[in-house]
């Protein structure tokens, strides 16, 4: 067994893993610390103090705390925050003038303030290096750029999910998962982009959160638009509920009426799917362009 304490880092929703500086600190919740990482020394809040965890579930060898953070630690992190909206400005500026076609996201100092590292996203690649001297000039520190996705775009800035709630990806999300068309087929969703995307333009996120009960229960439900015999005849599948495992059939009657009525989908005589896992592929048959431009 080894004793670790679970640091979290500005941004981020991960939790990293790390050993106590020794056997008989305790550290509480939300408190400051001062760990080495392999951007080196940084500054994380605590999300749970000194707890034993199996070695097998232990990737790699654990770093340890250096110490916990004091005020001066905390008033350096405070100076490290206010010197960000002056470098982003300066930073914009000259991207405008040197007619970069990549679009600033935002930029931090390390802990020991010696490097500034700032974020960008573009659609392309970006020969920056006469940036980087500028900013090197102007700062006076190492200078870092690095390009990241549309996906990191909007787990760094944030914003409302469509659901009404902060995106996942930027509050609850350690890692993006794989998420693709098949799931929300598999759900009964309508493929439209405006419904099934997020703020970054790619598909949700959440759709791989139901996903494994989706899945299972696909293969139980018969097809929309599919035939179906029932208890009152031969009809059509017009929509599922997959949470109560329920269809709705219309049935026509010999007189010409149609009628709709609810039948468990055990009552229901059809062909059973062979798979209905919606981990497959991203099975783009039919998709939209619209839909395939959210997949690139």
């Amino acid at each position: 067994m080894a004793k670790i304490i679970g640091v979290k880092f500005k941004n981020t929703a991960k939790v990293y893993y790390f050993s106590p500086a020794n056997d008989t600190d305790v550290y509480e919740e939300k408190s400051g610390v001062v760990v080495e990482t392999a951007k080196g020394l940084e500054y994380g809040t605590v999300v749970f103090g000194v707890k034993e965890i199996d070695d097998k579930e232990l990737v790699h060898p654990l770093k340890p705390v250096l110490r916990k953070a004091d005020e001066k630690d905390i008033k350096t992190v405070k100076d490290n925050e206010k010197k960000i909206p002056e470098a982003m400005e300066f930073a914009e500026e000259k991207i405008r003038e040197m007619k970069l076609q990549m679009k600033l996201i935002g930029c931090e100092y390390s802990f020991d303030g010696k490097k500034l590292a700032f974020y960008f996203t573009s659609e392309g690649r970006v020969d920056f290096r006469e940036l980087v001297k500028v900013l090197a000039g102007r700062f006076h520190v190492r200078i870092e750029l690095r390009q990241v996705g549309i996906r990191d775009e909007t787990k760094m800035l944030g914003g409302i999910a469509p659901c009404g709630r902060t995106c996942c990806c930027a509050s609850c999300m350690s890692d993006f998962g794989k998420v693709s068309i098949k799931m929300a087929k598999t759900q009964g969703l309508h493929l439209n982009p405006g419904k099934i995307s997020g703020l970054c333009g790619r598909l949700m996120c959440c759709l791989e959160y139901e996903n494994d009960y989706y899945a299972e229960v696909y293969g139980k439900m018969p097809k929309v638009g599919g035939t179906v015999g029932t208890p009152e005849g031969q009809g059509v599948v017009v929509s599922n509920d997959m949470l109560k495992l329920i269809s709705k059939v219309k049935i026509a009657k010999g007189d010409g009426s149609e009628v709709y009525k609810d039948f468990p989908v055990d009552r229901l005589d059809f062909k059973r799917a062979k798979n209905g896992n919606g981990k497959g592929d991203d099975d783009d048959d039919n998709v939209s362009e619209d839909m395939k431009k959210i997949l690139d």
